[in-house]
């Protein structure tokens, strides 16, 4: 997988989404939010139902979501809200409870067996890792919201010059 093709890809993919900036931005960030707490198995179920309450955009949701949770990602989003989630809640979460759920998790093993390995961390494992991961979320959904704001704007204004010179 080349990096540079890909990440032309996704910007064309963004590129073309048509709608208000506003929805789309709100979507992206819903997406950015959601890619990065550990709701692995329910990324996709998620950003549809928020996005579809919130009136934004779920494409552009779907896409940011996968920009940020891939498996280059997984394994530093997955510590990184361990450690931040063991700092702020009383309970304590290895490293390597986290990495052999992990390890089962993306062997794509259906939504029914994911929700069983998940549980089977205990609901302390889960309190942990929620709390972390959306405290690392919120600041990168917050910022994704106003950078792609901006950015579907330009694209917006881009359309309309374009369109005026015909």
């Amino acid at each position: 997988m080349n990096p540079k093709r890909t990440s032309k890809y996704y910007y064309l993919k963004f590129l073309r989404l048509k709608g208000d900036p506003h929805s789309l931005a709100l979507g992206t960030a819903i997406g950015i939010f959601i890619g990065i707490t550990p709701t692995m198995p329910l990324h996709t179920i998620l950003i549809v139902m928020i996005t579809v309450v919130t009136r934004s955009s779920t494409i552009a949701g779907i896409l940011a979501s996968f920009l940020v949770c891939n498996p280059v990602t997984y394994i530093p989003q997955y510590y990184l809200a361990t450690v931040v989630g063991n700092a702020l809640t009383p309970y304590e979460l290895t490293w390597a409870g986290i990495k052999e759920v992990l390890e089962l998790l993306l062997q794509h093993p259906g939504l029914s067996q994911s929700m069983k390995i998940i549980a089977s961390l205990g609901y302390e494992a889960v309190i942990v890792l929620l709390v972390g991961g959306v405290v690392l979320a919120l600041p990168f959904a917050v910022l994704s919201y106003f950078l792609s704001f901006r950015f579907f704007v330009k694209i917006r204004e881009k359309r309309r010059q374009k369109h005026l010179l015909r």
